[in-house]
């Protein structure tokens, strides 16, 4: 059995459909053909027993006294009249003793049940059932007592049964007609069955087909603008199958674009600051191998430019890893429940370092996040660079924390309208900024940050100039209760 299933199971899906409806059918058309065969054979039985009971004989007491004389003699010249035609007629006896009225039409054999009825029975009983003559042959016969005289007088002969039988050739053989008929019909139902449960499913597959194409397509060609059409109006399940294949294709080569996009702009972002390392390691190397030394104002410009370049390779490097992460399931373990009022003052430190010449106020008032501890703080820090470097000398910085929402405002010249759109895209720098250091990549973290945290950023020009950036993050004032 085991063996049988397997097989089942490496057909392909159109053969196992076609198996299933094949056997659906049969085991439908069974059940309706055996039904209808019990049915006919129950009103043909019907039909004889009607016809046995039209069969009524009466004899009277000298006649039965002068056959059961004669018995087990089969009796033919006294009784000629008594045995309707085709019918076969004799007494038994409780001791399965039979007496014939004539054996042209056989002689029946004599059962229990007979014995049963002659040896004692009542007035009205009757017994109908199924036995055979001595030539073999099926015979149904009703089976009765012997009633002597009329009304209230008659009563049973003892020890004796009437039994009249008829012969079932012609009903085994209209049973058997029907029969062949019926399984005729059967395997013909069963075999169109199979072929349409075939038909079924190679048109209910075939969008499963298409499907399969276009995977193999992909994974021999590596070719994701393949589409799979979709009848807009449907929705059963191959429509949405197709709907979400052209979405996982559509979304695999949109990050495919992005990864090679960035992929570019790092090479194209890597190559400057690497050239120009590359251009005063090499005046430095050419100094000591000619042995004419630089003067040493030029030389610790070039050692210090050789550092900054360092420096910003080295961040820039460390902006590439933070973006190639996953979007999602990366740092799962290390997401918790922080105070991001603590994450503030902490990038506020780190910014009044980095700016020692501008005034920077702060506002903050507690608020708890979900988030990655790191991940926010180098957010927050980004932004708060930003602020810095385009900050005029001796200007100001204002920072304010309340219900979850941080904003940074700063007084430099601010973003043209038309850029903002763009201050979130990778490597994207504004025309004033480029001559800055940066690579481009500080608001991107700080949006991908933001987003997975569930939360919202924007830049937005402020009234009377500068710049003013907002970060909403969902949370609660108050830190929730520790799990034990």
């Amino acid at each position: 059995m085991s063996q049988v299933v397997r097989r089942v199971r490496a057909l392909p899906i159109r053969a196992r459909l076609s198996l299933l409806v094949a056997a659906a059918v049969a085991f439908a058309v069974a059940a309706v053909s055996v039904t209808c065969w019990f049915i006919v054979q129950g009103r043909l039985y019907e039909q004889v027993d009607a016809q046995l009971n039209s069969a009524d004989l009466k004899l009277t007491e000298a006649q039965i006294s002068e056959l059961l004389a004669v018995c087990p003699k089969d009796v033919t010249e006294s009784f000629d009249g008594v045995r309707p035609r085709d019918y076969y007629v004799q007494v038994v006896q409780s001791d399965g003793t039979s007496c014939v009225f004539s054996d042209s039409a056989g002689v029946v054999k004599a059962t229990a049940r007979d014995k049963k009825v002659a040896a004692d029975s009542q007035p009205g009983d009757r017994s109908f059932h199924d036995t055979t003559d001595t030539d073999g042959k099926e015979v149904r016969v009703r089976t009765t007592p012997i009633v002597v005289g009329f009304g209230p007088n008659s009563q049973v002969y003892p020890d004796a049964a009437l039994v009249v039988g008829v012969s079932l050739e012609e009903t085994q053989k209209t049973l058997n007609d029907l029969a062949l008929v019926l399984l005729l019909v059967s395997g013909i139902g069963v075999v169109g069955a199979g072929a349409a449960g075939l038909a079924v499913a190679r048109a209910g597959l075939r969008p499963v087909d298409k499907l399969t194409e276009a995977v193999e397509h992909v994974a021999r060609t590596e070719d994701l603008g393949i589409r799979i059409p979709v009848d807009d109006d449907s929705n059963d399940e191959i429509a949405r199958l197709s709907r979400s294949f052209n979405s996982m294709t559509s979304s695999l080569a949109d990050s495919r674009e992005l990864q090679q996009q960035l992929i570019a702009d790092a090479g194209h972002e890597l190559r400057t600051p690497l050239t120009s390392l590359r251009t005063n390691i090499e005046l430095l190397t050419r100094s000591e191998e000619t042995g004419r030394p630089l003067p040493e104002a030029d030389r610790k410009a070039l050692l210090a430019s050789v550092k900054a370049q360092m420096t910003e390779l080295a961040a820039l490097i460390g902006d590439l890893q933070e973006l190639s992460r996953p979007e999602q399931g990366q740092h799962a373990g290390k997401v918790q429940v922080v105070p991001w009022q603590d994450i503030v003052e902490s990038a506020l430190r780190r910014a009044r370092l980095r700016g020692p010449e501008l005034t920077i106020t702060a506002d903050v008032q507690p608020w708890y996040v979900r988030g990655e501890p790191s991940a926010l703080e180098r957010a927050v820090v980004n932004i708060l660079d930003n602020a810095v470097k385009f900050s005029p000398e001796g200007g100001s910085i204002e920072v304010q924390l309340a219900d979850g929402v941080l904003t940074v405002r700063d007084h430099g010249p601010g973003i043209p309208a038309e850029e903002l759109p763009h201050v979130f895209d990778r490597f994207w720098r504004s025309p004033s900024a480029r001559a800055l250091p940066g690579s481009g990549l500080g608001l991107s973290i700080v949006a991908r940050t933001v987003q997975q945290a569930g939360g919202q950023v924007t830049l937005a020009r402020a009234e009377g100039g500068g710049t003013i950036a907002t970060v909403r993050l969902p949370g609660a004032p108050t830190a929730p209760p520790e799990i034990p």
